[in-house]
């Protein structure tokens, strides 16, 4: 079975594709830097769970380290390279630039040159949503026009995608770009609304409603987007008429935006707390609105995502309560 890198593998999407790809076989060296951008312990909960797994190595690297990186690539010689590791979060980079720059600029050319020189035969990255900045034509297409970020976490992502397409027009490298959409579910990233939200209500406490709920978002529940990718890992990119290149740019979303109250309902059902709604404008840097354009991604995969949000709910709330040890005591408490 093939090699394979993954990087940020104790992140969210990371570390459920490690574990799939574990379960299917494939020989995996994940690595991660483990900052504390959110609680490193949850990280490292994820960490022990793939630890079993005799086809699984971890490494504490930092992507941005450029000696270290060209070091694991010479050792380990992978055969693909699934790039997950990133900085994350949209808001978090208006007060925080340059860790943006270090992470997904600098992180992302030490993964470029540690494939061209070990000749990698597939590089799958995370791109985002977030790229279609100030775009308004729904549903957002792979061929429409991206030159209008709104944040520098979008803009980097954007950087990303020129920055794989020059290294596969100018060395033959396959790469393959994933623009995630709003993705949610167990071992979640806390800084997300499902996770933010539903931690907020157990405790009490207010959360933030952007646009008084007057947003859409295309929720994507983490075991399509895992089937999507495991069947990405043998889809090598051919070269395109157009751009020359071994080169491919897929939309991975559920292609069904829901508005942020309806969010909020299904986790006061799947709870059975009414949540405190602090009520706000529209945030620097958000877009009122997510909907991915998937017949690219099904043609290629013959896949669709299509978990529906209030399934995903339940799952993510099942997983929570399994997690967080909340049981109908402490729950009567709350209310």
């Amino acid at each position: 079975m093939k090699k394979i890198l993954v990087t940020g593998v104790a992140g969210f999407i990371g570390f459920h594709y490690a574990k799939r790809l574990c379960e299917a076989g494939y020989t995996v060296l994940g690595i991660d830097n483990l900052n504390d951008y959110y609680d490193v312990s949850l990280k490292e909960v994820r960490l022990k769970i793939l630890e079993p797994f005799d086809n699984f190595e971890f490494e504490k690297l930092d992507i941005a380290d450029r000696t270290g990186m060209e070091k694991l690539f010479m050792s380990y010689n992978p055969d693909v390279i699934a790039h997950i590791a990133a900085q994350a979060g949209v808001r978090y980079s208006i007060d925080n630039p340059h860790i943006y720059v270090d992470s997904n600029l600098q992180g992302f050319l030490n993964v470029l040159e540690g494939a061209r020189q070990t000749r990698a035969g597939h590089l799958i990255f995370a791109s985002s949503s977030s790229v279609y900045g100030a775009n308004t034509v729904v549903p957002f297409s792979e061929k429409h026009n991206v030159d209008h970020p709104i944040s520098l976490y979008a803009a980097t992502k954007k950087s990303n995608e020129l920055m794989a397409h020059s290294y596969a027009h100018l060395y033959g490298l396959p790469c393959t770009g994933l623009r995630f959409f709003t993705v949610y579910g167990a071992w979640g990233r806390p800084d997300m609304a499902v996770y933010k939200f539903t931690k907020a209500i157990y405790e009490g406490r207010s959360i933030d409603v952007y646009n008084n709920g007057d947003m859409l978002r295309d929720f994507t529940y983490i075991d399509d987007i895992i089937e999507a990718m495991m069947r990405l890992v043998d889809k090598i990119p051919d070269l395109d008429s157009e751009s020359k290149a071994p080169y491919k740019i897929y939309n991975i979303g559920n292609n069904r935006p829901e508005k942020l109250i309806d969010l909020i309902k299904f986790i006061e059902a799947e709870t059975g707390i009414k949540a405190k709604k602090n009520m706000m404008e529209i945030q620097l840097g958000d877009v009122y609105s997510t909907y991915a354009d998937i017949d690219a991604l099904s043609d290629a995969i013959d896949f669709k995502p299509s978990t529906l949000l209030k399934d995903g709910i339940h799952k993510f709330v099942e997983w929570y309560k399994d997690f967080y040890q909340i049981d109908l005591e402490v729950k009567s408490k709350i209310t």
